[in-house]
């Protein structure tokens, strides 16, 4: 409503008292507008696409192969890479200055960068690259998180003594299950990418500029009469997103149509041999991407002069760092602070409701395997509904209440982000967990917040710190509502490192997105490592 009243006129602080459509005008006269709207609605669609299809191909290659081990153990230090940071590690890596031109330099005698306009392209190829490289990770977490529930192995087994080549017995056989539980998710992704403002801001183009960002644009700049504009923009993105959501849901039932098709065709596509390393190509190349970026930050904080086509700086030194944490350190702390508060309060509240769900340990224990259909839909609900559709309406709302932006109305907003993500990583796990090991604590004489404390927690104390870690992560990484609701006054490391990507000093921003990494992979590592130290003793939960 916050959104929506300005958009037609009503927002009586700004002199709007009456219902009109001149806003809605006012939006579609803005030069380039069908521009920015094809990008986010190409953006979510080919992003999403891409992702998935990237990861069910690695899946149906590697699954129960060394890959398919050495992904899931790489997993925690990809997804604990940021957005921002993400992106200008790419960014490091395939502009005309970055690391492959420079590999490439003495094969085709560049003496200098190449004439190419490849960050910022206007078609946003390198922002959709970005956006891939970074959802592919989350989509693996969460479909290898689906997997053990689709028994595969012997799914796979009887594909294969029906003369099903690996690939095709997989996709046939064990994807679509797979993909019918991790739907939500790949949802989210697509009204994600279609609504970005961090990325579009670090690789996508500028003129024009996809819609969110343009949307972010009008609602700081000094004219407060772009605010009604900026609200119709809001509203505009919604509808983005919700054909980007519909389109996504026809190829849904295309992609069904065709794989009964093909299956039914009587081929078993058994010599797959030469597609296998083709498909693993797009995670393999996105993990390089990712690691590959992280070390070109690294290598760019500590740099002196590197010029073109050197491929290593010719001198280090610290330089860069001891003018960057003396100012870091306030961003820092506010990071910290916040994320750890946002994924504390969503980890207390997100156990409560599955507590509640599950139904406790007596006789109905362990009936509900899933949350309920109501608590699903107001709790996802935000990833689904773009940031800049309701965060500018929330803003308002906030100071109609004659609220003022502090660490708490923070972590307040960040909550409304950071739960739904951990509701992900903790659901399945949590009603998974066989409800006896608690009947057995109860029928010993203990009760039933005793059985929760002594039996249940310790059992999912990995599940619950990897749920803590990622509320941690997602937390750290919140752009546009650090900017929207701390007003500028409560600066993080996130909102610092991408308002340098306006300027050119390399050096800074590779310690600022290094900074912004740290936090979120200190948080995998304890997620990890606490429970092999708590159960170090304990053989079986270690295998567990």
């Amino acid at each position: 409503m916050g959104a929506a009243l300005p958009a037609f006129g009503y927002m009586p602080a700004l002199g709007g008292d009456r219902i009109s459509l001149e806003h809605w005008r006012a939006l579609l006269a803005e030069p380039g507008l069908p521009a920015s709207v094809a990008l986010s609605f190409a953006s979510g669609l080919i992003t999403t696409l891409a992702a998935l299809c990237g990861v069910a191909l690695f899946l149906a290659v590697s699954f129960g192969t060394r890959s398919f081990r050495l992904a899931r153990r790489i997993l925690a230090p990809l997804l604990a890479v940021p957005h921002a940071a993400s992106a200008f590690g790419l960014a490091f890596l395939i502009a005309p200055t970055g690391l492959l031109f420079r590999l490439a330099a003495p094969l085709f005698g560049f003496d200098r960068p190449p004439d190419l306009l490849i960050v910022g392209d206007p078609l946003g190829l390198a922002m959709m690259t970005g956006l891939i490289v970074k959802e592919m990770p989350f989509l693996l977490l969460v479909a290898l998180a689906a997997l053990p529930q689709t028994v595969p192995e012997r799914r796979l087994r009887l594909a294969r003594s029906l003369g099903y080549g690996r690939m095709a017995g997989f996709l046939f056989a064990v994807w679509p299950d797979v993909y019918r539980q991790i739907r939500l998710p790949v949802i989210a992704v697509a009204a994600f990418s279609s609504s970005v403002v961090d990325v579009a801001l670090i690789l996508g183009p500028s003129t024009p500029a996809p819609l969110a960002v343009r949307l972010v644009a009008w609602m700081n700049d000094p004219d407060l009469s772009l605010r009604f504009e900026a609200s119709a923009g809001a509203l505009l993105q919604c509808l983005t997103t919700l054909a980007v959501i519909l389109v996504w849901l026809g190829l849904e039932r295309c992609a069904e149509v065709a794989r009964r098709r093909a299956a039914s065709g009587g081929r078993r596509f058994r010599d797959d041999r030469a597609v296998r390393p083709v498909a693993v190509l797009p995670v393999a190349l996105a993990g390089f991407a990712v690691l590959g970026g992280l070390g070109m930050l690294a290598l760019w904080s500590v740099a002196g002069f590197w010029g073109f086509p050197d491929v290593v700086p010719p001198s280090l030194g610290l330089s860069t760092w001891s003018r960057v944490l003396p100012n870091a350190t306030g961003p820092l702390w506010t990071t910290f602070t916040v994320a750890l508060a946002a994924a504390l309060a969503a980890l207390l509240l997100v156990v409560t409701m599955l507590e509640g769900q599950r139904g406790g340990v007596g006789p109905r224990a362990g009936r509900r395997v899933r949350v309920s259909p109501s608590a699903a839909g107001l709790l996802y609900l935000p990833l689904i509904v773009p940031q800049v559709a309701f965060v500018f309406g929330l803003q308002v709302l906030i100071l109609a209440a004659g609220l003022t932006p502090s660490l708490s109305l923070l972590v307040a907003t960040h909550l409304v982000f950071v739960a739904p993500y951990v509701a992900l990583a903790l659901a399945d796990p949590w009603f998974a967990l066989d409800p006896r090991y608690e009947q057995v604590a109860v029928s010993l004489g203990r009760s039933r917040l005793s059985a929760f404390w002594r039996v249940r927690l310790p059992l999912l104390i990995a599940p619950v710190l990897t749920a803590a870690a990622i509320g941690f992560a997602v937390s750290v990484g919140q752009y546009l509502p650090t900017v929207l609701i701390g007003a500028g006054r409560l600066p993080t490391i996130t909102t610092e490192a991408v308002a340098l990507a306006s300027g050119g000093n390399r050096r800074v921003i590779g310690a600022y997105a290094l900074l912004q990494t740290l936090l979120p992979f200190v948080a995998f590592a304890l997620a990890g490592l606490v429970p092999r130290l708590l159960w170090r003793n304990r053989r079986g939960i270690r295998a567990e």
